[in-house]
């Protein structure tokens, strides 16, 4: 498929820019750097552009015709409110300065298309001013990317209210697209859209993972272990290796990638009870590469992110998924869902607790759980073909904005 066509308004080749804003963690880059690359491999002139807070983004390789700009990156504390990550400024300067960067960005760079990743308004509202200029300018199309589970209807319907995400959702995005389908989880129940905002939802189905060619995988075999970004995977991980601990049988080896959160003291801490197993856990950290990973494991424990669920499916791996519950249920609600169609096993706290005898079990039992593949139904894994088809549409329609 192809995007096909020149911008209608500039006779150039089409640019689209993300925006993620990436306090912590490696999801919404990861997603959004997936989305570019298949839309800059479907029609061969595009270039997208990557905004992004995540103090990661450069380890990243990036797809041909992608690129990223960092903006200074912001950290989350114990008691929820933010802090600048590096930089000697209070988070009311470090906002306005993120602000100012997204605005020059947008200017110079001129998208066609706009793809803001999960939040309306930006962090703390930083989009706002931007979203205001390109709606004056009336030359951007502007779309909302959704994730498939957010939060609790409850919880996300307070938490939008308070950041006026609703007023800002109806007014500002030409489509929303959900990277799901609705059938599994509906991320915006509870949520007072109107009519014609919910008419603009696009259920795209889950974004397959295929970023170019995979690497020689480790010996095999070896199931693979991975708490994603890591800054939250300090008890999956405790419980895995207490699994190897207690039972000096459980096979096969497992790899096991620490992510580029995991405090360093706690990696040390890890790293000597790995060595005592005598490579029957390896380890290796930040993995950016982390599809080949995937592509040569027996199986897999995780946990519940949404990017590494749609690792799972893509290379079709029995896995275990070991959900945090904390500050946000997504992670639970997606697992809960998926292993209700057949998809994978999930490992509950309250239901089969966190303990070393319910992993050796949950990994005992991996070769004996179904593929996804066998329980995946039409249109579960179409996301980015889906996508690239929205933006050539985007581009190529009547352009209401531009002509009004």
């Amino acid at each position: 498929m192809s995007l096909g066509r020149q911008n209608d308004t500039t006779g150039r080749a089409p640019r689209i820019l993300f925006y993620s804003h990436d306090t912590f963690g490696l999801g919404h880059l990861r997603r959004s750097r997936a989305l570019a690359g298949a839309m800059t491999q479907a029609d061969p002139s595009a270039s997208a552009l990557i905004l992004t807070g995540s103090p990661v983004a450069g380890r990243f390789t990036f797809p041909r015709r992608v690129d990223h700009v960092r903006l200074p990156g912001v950290t989350k504390r114990a008691d929820g409110s933010y802090a600048s990550q590096t930089i000697g400024m209070g988070i009311e300067e470090v906002t306005e300065l993120r602000a100012g960067l997204i605005q020059t960005a947008v200017q110079q760079f001129d998208p066609d298309v706009l793809i803001v990743d999960k939040e309306p308004t930006g962090f703390r509202s930083e989009l706002l001013p931007t979203l205001e200029n390109l709606l004056r300018s009336r030359r951007t199309k502007m779309v909302l990317g959704l994730r498939d589970v957010l939060d609790e209807p409850e919880v996300l319907a307070a938490e939008w209210e308070r950041k006026e995400a609703i007023a800002a959702t109806e007014r500002f995005y030409d489509e929303i697209w959900v990277y799901g389908l609705r059938s599994i989880y509906d991320p915006t129940e509870g949520l007072p859209l109107s009519p014609a905002a919910q008419s603009r939802i696009h259920w795209t189905g889950y974004l397959r993972r295929d970023l170019g060619p995979i690497g020689d995988p480790p010996e095999q075999p070896y199931i693979l272990i991975t708490p994603g970004g890591g800054g939250d995977g300090k008890a999956m991980v405790n419980q895995v290796l207490c699994a190897y601990e207690k039972d000096p049988n459980l096979s096969p080896r497992a790899v096991l990638v620490y992510g580029p959160f995991l405090s360093g003291e706690l990696r040390d801490d890890f790293e000597t009870r790995v060595a005592a197993l005598n490579g029957r856990v390896t380890a290796v950290g930040f993995e950016s590469q982390i599809e080949t990973l995937f592509a040569g494991a027996a199986g897999v424990v995780c946990m519940g992110g949404y990017n590494t669920f749609c690792e799972v499916l893509s290379f079709d791996k029995r896995a275990v998924i070991v959900p945090r519950t904390t500050p946000r249920l997504e992670q639970w609600i997606r697992a809960s869902r998926a292993e209700g169609l057949g998809l994978v096993r999930m490992l509950d706290e309250n239901r089969d607790g966190l303990t070393a005898d319910a992993m050796i079990e949950a990994i005992r039992n991996l070769p004996d759980q179904p593929l996804p593949s066998q329980a995946i139904r039409d249109g579960l894994l179409d996301g980015l073909d889906y996508v690239t088809s929205r933006v050539d549409a985007l581009l190529g329609g009547e352009r209401e904005r531009a002509t009004g």
